[in-house]
């Protein structure tokens, strides 16, 4: 994981988050607790429906707030994640109100004027936010987080990826659904749909996000166009397919990676060994590979199956997994705002 930052400040900072109540809010109040974020008052921010419900901070109780437009005052940094509805009507508002904003919705992430992030690496473009700072989607977050190194060391041209992810991708709703679909099916219950069009329990769903004329995913579209923004790498091609599965909890992503120097396994590993926030699991003598279930709640990605790629030139293939509420999210931004916290 990329060490915190050292944050040279007479004072500390005042904090809101945005959408306290959901899965990835909850973990950003977890993660600005364990990297010991310099908070002097932390602002729990929901909608109307969980104003006045409590949430534990640093040992205390905190009471919930109503978003409005007059949240942000006296507030120097505002993460949210509340979707790209609420984010598009308040982000702005936070701006204005002399916040800077880390945003984990796609409001923002393919605007020219806002720096889209991973701090381990373009952490630099922080420096050019004007406001907001975007957090990126977490399967693009999880597999550059291995494709970059390798990208540093043969220099990447283009990608396939196939994508399996955790239900809980699709929020607390997801898990819920999966949930009741397992304990249906066990009592011979019939099972009842409404986050997902199909059966997820027991099941692969090639179909993340909404369809476009293209014929693949909003979420499939993501890995290219955020990929190239990232890297600062105009040419850079993917070609994915996004599947939901019937696991709680960390993505799981099969890729195939072709460069354009030649390539070598053992550089390979070496390059992702010495890279920050991913581990190299890489024994298949003795079955070591990255698991969905081990990946769950850790902070680093990991990486395993390098191989060499019997289909392409100076290609690679491998297997990276994370945790998307943490690298793929929460994680994430609050590396963004360690950063930020380092210049305010």
């Amino acid at each position: 994981m990329l060490p915190r930052p050292p944050i040279m400040r007479k004072r500390k900072l005042n904090v809101a988050v945005v959408g306290v109540t959901g899965a990835v809010g909850q973990e950003l109040l977890n993660v600005l607790m364990t990297r010991r974020f310099p908070i002097n008052q932390l602002l729990p921010l929901a909608s109307k429906r969980s104003a006045g419900k409590r949430v534990r901070f640093k040992g205390k109780s905190l009471i919930i707030r109503e978003l409005t437009k007059n949240s942000f005052d006296k507030i120097d940094i505002a993460i949210f994640s509340a979707g790209g509805d609420i984010s598009s009507k308040f982000a702005p508002l936070a701006v204005k109100a002399g916040a800077v904003v880390v945003d984990n919705s796609s409001a923002f992430r393919m605007d020219k004027r806002v720096p889209l992030v991973v701090p381990e690496i373009n952490g630099t473009d922080t420096r050019k936010h004007k406001g907001i700072i975007a957090n990126p989607n977490c399967t693009t977050a999880i597999t550059l987080m291995a494709l970059y190194p390798l990208h540093k060391e043969f220099g990447v041209k283009r990608i396939f990826a196939s994508t399996y992810q955790a239900v809980s991708g699709s929020g607390a709703q997801g898990i819920a659904e999966l949930k009741a679909q397992v304990k249906a099916l066990a009592s011979g219950r019939k099972i009842k749909k409404s986050i997902y069009p199909h059966q997820i329990a027991f099941n692969a769903l090639p179909h993340v996000d909404s369809f476009l004329k293209n014929g693949y995913t909003k979420e499939e579209m993501k890995l290219e166009n955020e990929g190239r923004k990232i890297m600062h790498l105009g040419r850079f091609k993917a070609s994915s397919t996004c599947v939901r599965i019937p696991v709680y909890r960390a993505h799981s992503i099969a890729v195939n990676a072709e460069f354009t120097k030649p390539v070598s396994v053992v550089k390979a590993r070496r390059a992702i060994k010495n890279a920050p926030g991913i581990d190299l699991m890489d024994d298949v003598k003795n079955d070591l590979y990255p698991l969905a279930l081990n990946m769950a709640e850790k902070d680093n990605c990991a990486v395993g199956r390098i191989r060499t790629d019997c289909a392409m030139k100076n290609g690679l293939s491998f297997w990276v997994v994370g945790d998307q509420i943490l690298k793929g999210a929460a994680l994430n931004a609050v590396q963004i705002a360690e950063l930020i916290a380092t210049e305010i």
